[in-house]
C-alpha cells in the first residue's frame, strides 16, 4: 500500500511538473520576441490570449506522437468561437451521410432545402457549382475555401441542432455547444427548428430528411458569459449592459485543437474517438482545407483583392496579400467576430519536413462595446497571429527530428 501511494504521488508530481514546463515553454518563446507580443500579452484582461502548440514527431514507420505546450489556456472562460464551428459542421455532415448508408446518397448528391418554420428559406440551385445544384460537398468547399456563412447554415439544417451536438458530445467534445446558424440573427427557438431537406438525382428522390426540432434545452454554464460594458442590439441601438453569450455557440480552444488533431491524424486515436469518415472523405477535407481561393474553379474566386491567399490563413500570414509559398500548406479553420480572431492550423512545409499544430485566439475590442464593428483586427489581432505563427514555424525549422516525416498524405494536385 505504501509503495502504491509513493507511485501515486510521483505520478501526480510528474503531471504537475509537465504542465508547468509546457506553460513555461511558450512563455519563454514569446517573451524573447518583439514588442508586439509584449504589448498584447501585458494586457491579459483586454486581449484574453490563449495558445496551444503541438509538436509532432514520427517514428520509423511514420507513426506520429505529440507533445503539447499551452499559454494561458483556460476552457472555463468563454470566448466566441465564430466561424471555427464550421469545421465540425463539415465533418459531422459527412459522418451523418455515412451513418445513413443509403444507396445513391453521398456528398455529391444534389441536396435541396425546403422551409417549414418562420424565417426559414429554401435552396433549389447554386450558381457557384458546376452543375448549378447545391450539395454537401459544394457547401463544404465554400466553408473551407472562404468560410461561407450560408454554406454552414445549410449543413446545420441538414444535421439538425440535436444531432450536431449529441454526436460531438458522443465523440468526447462535451464542453462544445452548437446553438445557432451564423449571421442571420435567428432567435433561440428558431435555431432549434431546422429545415426539411431532400436529395434527388435527376427525377429520382433518394432521401428525405423531415423538419427537425431539438426539444433539449441547452445553455452555456462557464465563466465570462457576459462581456463588455455595452452592445448594439439588432436595431443598432446601444444597450449599456454587457453582451450575454449564454445561448451562443461555445467551442473551447482545447476542443478545437483536439478536433483538428483527430481529423489530421485519425490513425493516432482509438476507433471510438475517430470520426466516421471514409479515406476519400479525409482526402476531400484535406484538399479543400489547404486549397487557396485562387486555385478553385467551382466555386470561383477571381478577385484577389478580396480573396487573397491569406483570406482564411491568419497564422503566419495575418491579413497580408502576399503569395503563400508553394512548399507551405495550411490545413485550418479560422474565426472572426465580436473582436475575437481565432485560427486552428496544421501547418506543413514539404521542402523542410516541418509539421506542427497551432491553435490561438486574441481579442481586440478596446472600446468594450460589442457588435459595433469597431475592433482592432488590423492593428492588433492580425499582426499577433501572423507573428505567432512565424515564431513557431521558425522554431520548428531549427528543431531536430530523429525521423523526417513522410507528408505525402497531405499533398494534392489542386488543378484537378
Amino acid at each position: 500500500m505504501k509503495r502504491l501511494l509513493q507511485l501515486f504521488f510521483v505520478f501526480i508530481f510528474t503531471l504537475s511538473t509537465s504542465a508547468q514546463q509546457n506553460t513555461e515553454f511558450l512563455n519563454k518563446l514569446l517573451n524573447i520576441n518583439d514588442s508586439l507580443f509584449q504589448s498584447v500579452l501585458s494586457k491579459p484582461d483586454d486581449h484574453k490570449v490563449q495558445i496551444i502548440y503541438t509538436q509532432i514527431d514520427r517514428d520509423k514507420r511514420n507513426f506520429p506522437s505529440f507533445k503539447t505546450f499551452t499559454y494561458n489556456l483556460n476552457d472555463s472562460l468563454y470566448f466566441y468561437p465564430a466561424s471555427t464551428v464550421k469545421l465540425p459542421a463539415a465533418v459531422m455532415a459527412l459522418q451523418k451521410l455515412n451513418q445513413l448508408n443509403i444507396k445513391g446518397l453521398n456528398k455529391y448528391t444534389p441536396m435541396f432545402t425546403d422551409s417549414a418554420y418562420e424565417r426559414q428559406t429554401r435552396v433549389l440551385y447554386d450558381s457557384s457549382s458546376e452543375n448549378r445544384l447545391p450539395s454537401i460537398a459544394h457547401y463544404i468547399k465554400k466553408i473551407l475555401l472562404v468560410s461561407d456563412n450560408d454554406a454552414h447554415n445549410r449543413l446545420f439544417e441538414f444535421m439538425g441542432q440535436k444531432y450536431f451536438n449529441e454526436e460531438l458530445w458522443r465523440k468526447g467534445f462535451t464542453e462544445t455547444k452548437m446553438f445557432t446558424r451564423l449571421a442571420v440573427g435567428f432567435t433561440r427557438e428558431q435555431n432549434k427548428h431546422t429545415n426539411p431537406v431532400y436529395f434527388k438525382e435527376g427525377d429520382k428522390l433518394i432521401y428525405t430528411e423531415p423538419a427537425q426540432y431539438n426539444e433539449t434545452d441547452m445553455k452555456n454554464e462557464i465563466y465570462r458569459l457576459k462581456q463588455g460594458k455595452g452592445h448594439l442590439d439588432r436595431n443598432d441601438s446601444l444597450i449599456n449592459e454587457p453582451m450575454d453569450f449564454t445561448y451562443l455557440n461555445s467551442y473551447p480552444l482545447s476542443e478545437q485543437h483536439e478536433f483538428l488533431k483527430r481529423l489530421m491524424f485519425p490513425e493516432a486515436f482509438p476507433p471510438e474517438k475517430r470520426f466516421e469518415l471514409t479515406e476519400e472523405d479525409y482526402a476531400f477535407l484535406y484538399k479543400y482545407m489547404s486549397m487557396l481561393p485562387r486555385e478553385s474553379d467551382y466555386p470561383s474566386y477571381t478577385d484577389y483583392n478580396e480573396y487573397y491567399d491569406a483570406h482564411v490563413k491568419f497564422l503566419m500570414y495575418g491579413n497580408k496579400k502576399d503569395t503563400i509559398k508553394e512548399n507551405i500548406r495550411i490545413f485550418n479553420k479560422i474565426g472572426l467576430s465580436y473582436g475575437y480572431l481565432i485560427d486552428n492550423a496544421y501547418i506543413c512545409d514539404f521542402d523542410n519536413g516541418v509539421e506542427f499544430i497551432l491553435s490561438a485566439y486574441v481579442h481586440a475590442n478596446s472600446d468594450d462595446i460589442f457588435n459595433d464593428s469597431k475592433y482592432e483586427y488590423d492593428e492588433v489581432a492580425f499582426p499577433f497571429l501572423e507573428k505567432l505563427g512565424r515564431v513557431i514555424y521558425n522554431y520548428e525549422l531549427k528543431r531536430g527530428r530523429e525521423n523526417k516525416p513522410d507528408l505525402s498524405r497531405y499533398k494534392f494536385d489542386y488543378s484537378k
